[in-house]
Parts: C-alpha cells; structure tokens; sequence
C-alpha cells in the first residue's frame, strides 16, 4: 500500500470515527430530552437540563439541534419507536361497531398506561409543544375517534355519538378513570361501549 492510500485510508478512519461521536453525542442529547419531558414534562426542560443530562454543553446541544422543532420532532421520534402504539388498521378489520369500539379501546387505553408518564405530561404542557406536534396530537385523537366511529354507519353523522365516543379515545378520559380514581382499563372500556350504545340520537 503506497503512502498515499494509507493516508487516504487514515482520514476515512478519523471521518468515520468522528461521525460516530457526533452520532453518539446526538443520541445522548435525545435520550436526555426524553427523559426530562417524561419526568418534569416539556415546559420545564430547559436546554442547560438536557445539557446537564446528556453529559454535555449548552453549546453542543445547540450544535446538535440549532432548531428547537428539530429537537423535539427526534425525541418524539426516539419515544414513540420504543413503545407498541395504537393499531387502527386492525381494529379496521372488526365490522361489528360496539366490538370494534371495545378493541380501539382497549388497545388505546393500553397504550395511555405504557405511556402514562410521557403522554401526561405531553398533554398537560401541550400549549409550549412546536405547532406541528400540538397538531400531531389533535389529529391523532381525531383518526382514532373516526375510525370507531365509522362502523355506526345509521349514526356517522350524529353528533352526541360522535362527541362520545371522541371523548372516550381522550387520554384525559383514560387518565380521569383508570389513574386518578382506580377503575380497572376493561370496565372503563365497558363502560363507554355502554355509553355508546344508550347515547340518544343527538
């Protein structure tokens, strides 16, 4: 090998390695975001925290992610590949509208507990959240309140249904009956199937 190819090859090493760092360092800075969002929630972390967190400075936080919506699109992103989401294309499959109702959910409700303490504090600070992740959000509860709406085809457009059963995919919902007063996730879900069914034509 001429000097030349082993220097060739040196710097493609140092490249590499430093490519790594810079990759590790960045992963280091999203963990910490996570952490601290679902800990002491998003307005309470401050970049001196993540920095702190992530074994870092200030100034390579900001050099990782320069844009605030950067940084909490990838912490978004690194917590949400971590948990088993919500399935509305299986729960697509269930015609019956009260069973498919009861499966949406309880795989919503599922979900809402895994990741209590995260999605508590996401939905009590959701006014400091980038736009486009306050939108993410309300678009979200909207699709999965549409989807288990969409098999009552007598009373699609009813709205006292339709506010129902938006309300029973809430995680306020959730929240209200299974963490703060103790009922158990099946009879919360039973319990607005229930609803469901007796709601007058509104």
């Amino acid at each position: 090998m001429s000097e030349h190819e082993r220097s060739a090859k040196g710097r493609q090493y140092q490249m590499r390695k430093r490519a790594e760092q810079m990759d590790g360092t960045r992963q280091r800075i999203v963990e910490a975001t996570s952490h601290l969002h679902a800990t002491v929630g998003p307005a309470r972390t401050t970049i001196a925290g993540i920095a702190e967190k992530a074994g870092v400075t200030r100034l390579t936080v900001y050099k990782h992610f320069p844009d605030e919506v950067d940084l909490y699109n990838a912490c978004s992103t690194h917590w949400r590949s971590n948990q088993q989401l919500p399935d509305p294309a299986a729960w697509s499959k269930v015609s019956d509208p009260y069973e498919r109702l009861r499966l949406g959910l309880s795989d919503t409700y599922r979900f809402y507990r895994e990741g209590a303490d995260m999605l508590e504090r996401l939905y009590r600070d959701k006014d400091v959240l980038p736009e486009g992740l306050q939108q993410s959000l309300q678009e979200r509860d909207g699709y999965f309140r549409d989807v288990l709406l969409e098999p009552f085809s007598d009373r699609r457009d009813d709205a006292t249904l339709r506010a129902l059963i938006g309300h029973a995919v809430s995680f306020w919902t959730w929240h209200s009956l299974c963490s703060q007063n103790g009922l158990a996730e099946d009879a919360a879900v039973e319990a607005m199937v229930a609803l469901a069914g007796a709601a007058p034509v509104g």
